[in-house]
């Protein structure tokens, strides 16, 4: 699937470890990846980016990830790109705020390889 191998992924996490992790993964099979370290940065990243997906993390300082996804949703040019949810949190309440603020899928840290890019392939392939 030629277009999301060329696709531009956006991963938003305070955490270096996990921002690198993420990016070494993503890179490893083909993706351009921009990261960010909080909601503030990667809002102003992804109006130059325009990642074709967004990974963001919940617990981050200044803009948290249910923040960061709602004011990415409820712009009209990125209400359509899928935001996946990341949490070291594995709890029904946090995939049910996940869900309100227009998450798309939510994946427990840490990750695997497989249910990252997974997670990748299925929402690009909408």
């Amino acid at each position: 699937m030629a277009t999301a191998e060329a696709a531009k992924i956006m991963v938003i996490d305070d955490s270096q470890t996990i921002r690198r992790t993420a990016e070494t993964l993503l890179a490893k099979e083909g993706f351009t990846v921009v990261t960010a370290q909080d909601g503030y940065e990667a809002l102003a990243k992804i109006a130059d980016h325009h990642p074709a997906l967004i990974f963001v993390d919940i617990m981050m300082p200044r803009l948290d990830g249910y923040q960061a996804c709602a004011l990415i949703k409820a712009n009209p040019r990125y209400a359509s790109t899928p935001v996946i949810m990341l949490s070291s949190k594995d709890g029904l309440f946090d995939r049910a705020r996940g869900r309100i603020v227009g998450s798309d899928e939510y994946l427990t840290k840490p990750f695997t390889r497989d249910e990252l890019i997974g997670a990748v392939r299925t929402h690009l392939r909408k």
